[in-house]
């Protein structure tokens, strides 16, 4: 899995936990809602500056974006 599928992920996750939509989140971060869902669905990939606009929305640090977790074998998509 690459970097842009692990953060894709994690912002899925992150931003569900925070009951936020992708709009939401978008308007927060200053971007649009279509380019937050092209980052979910690792589409394209986030510059730095645009990952430390959507960790800065999300209240978490950037780090937790890109780092990578256990791969649950037996989970299905």
């Amino acid at each position: 899995m690459d970097l842009k599928e692990v953060m894709a992920i994690n912002l899925r996750r992150l931003r569900h936990a925070k009951q936020m939509t992708q709009e939401e989140l978008a308007d927060r971060a200053g971007l649009s809602a279509r380019y937050v869902g092209a980052i979910e669905r690792a589409d394209v990939s986030a510059s730095v500056s645009v990952l430390g606009q959507i960790a800065e929305a999300l209240n978490v640090e950037a780090t937790v974006l890109i780092k990578r977790t256990a791969v649950h074998p037996h989970r299905s998509r």
